[in-house]
């Protein structure tokens, strides 16, 4: 059985030669991360997002404490489609009860996380949010445990996950040439910060593939704004809230806006996005299909990138519990 699928726009991953889609299926919000979402409505999600041209799922044992991983596996089952028609990533080291990078428990995660995503492999197996383990012990310990995962077929390939930029530069300078495939970093390239740019060279030298998450900065670029949680300063939360405003009074979404700054890099392989329903995964490809056809909205950007100048680039410290 096949699912007519649309058009999207795939990017090569370094040099993996997987071709992904420029936007990628953030399954976090499936593990009801933020709200109670059925499982129905979490198998409707991803069938919608492969039915729209989305070939990359995104997951972690971590997010909502193994949920995320059995919805999303739930709903590439139903797909009912060959195994080679989707890839797929998800995580180790970072669990509901904390983390742990040793190679026992990382050799034991993926089988876990194969059960409940009903799948043989994984494409991409990262570790998850390093930088709150030793960097030392991800070198000398925990990827050497995944590059035997590799040889067995457990995962296809090997990435690196986490906040602050400078874990990537750590760990790629410290392991041999090829061993480490992929990064995946978040809210480092979007219109409030895009310090990311500034790795790029660097990771092109070494062969790494990009991906890139939380464009819309952990709900800063949204018109509700973040969550009570989120760790950025209160001047940065309020030039996020003020251009904000000023797109709604213009009758523009900046969510959408956020999102296509980040999907027009194409040095970026994929933007991850989380969706947890058939309208956000319309919403967010229709925004990938107006980038294609329109082009960003340059003048309301430039407005918004204004407003935000004062804090360009802020970051905030690792280790308030981001989702």
């Amino acid at each position: 059985m096949s699912i007519p699928q649309a058009k999207m726009e795939l990017r090569p991953l370094g040099n993996t030669g997987l071709k992904v889609s420029s936007i990628g299926f953030g399954a976090s919000p499936l593990g009801s991360v933020f709200g109670p979402v059925a499982e129905v409505d979490a198998v409707a999600t991803v069938r919608e997002a492969f039915r729209q041209g989305i070939n990359f799922f995104d997951t972690s044992p971590y997010y909502g404490g193994t949920l995320s991983e059995k919805m999303l596996g739930k709903g590439l089952k139903a797909l009912q489609v060959p195994r080679s028609d989707y890839i797929v990533a998800t995580k180790c080291g970072r669990y509901e009860e904390g983390f742990d990078f040793s190679a026992e428990r990382v050799t034991k995660s993926i089988d876990e996380s194969l059960e409940r995503l009903q799948l043989d492999y994984v494409d991409i197996l990262h570790c998850h949010d390093i930088e709150f383990g030793s960097l030392d012990q991800i070198v000398s310990e925990t990827i050497p445990a995944l590059q035997k995962l590799k040889r067995e077929g457990k995962t296809r390939f090997i990435g690196i996950t986490g906040l602050p930029l400078d874990i990537f530069t750590y760990v790629l300078d410290r392991v041999p040439p090829g061993t480490v495939d992929v990064i995946l970093s978040y809210c480092h390239y979007g219109i409030n910060d895009s310090t990311l740019l500034d790795l790029i060279p660097y990771l092109k030298e070494k062969g790494v593939g990009v991906i890139s998450a939380s464009p819309l900065a952990m709900g800063l670029l949204t018109e509700q704004g973040g969550p009570e949680w989120h760790p950025a300063s209160p001047e940065l939360k309020s030039a996020c809230k003020a251009a904000a405003a000023h797109c709604k009074s213009k009758g523009k979404k900046i969510t959408k806006l956020a999102l296509q700054y980040s999907l027009a890099n194409k040095e970026i392989s994929s933007v991850l996005v989380g969706m947890s329903s058939v309208s956000q995964v319309e919403e967010n490809v229709a925004a990938v299909k107006e980038l294609e056809d329109l082009g960003v909205d340059q003048e309301t950007l430039s407005e918004v990138e204004a407003i935000l100048e004062p804090v360009k680039n802020q970051t905030w410290p690792s280790g308030v519990d981001q989702k």
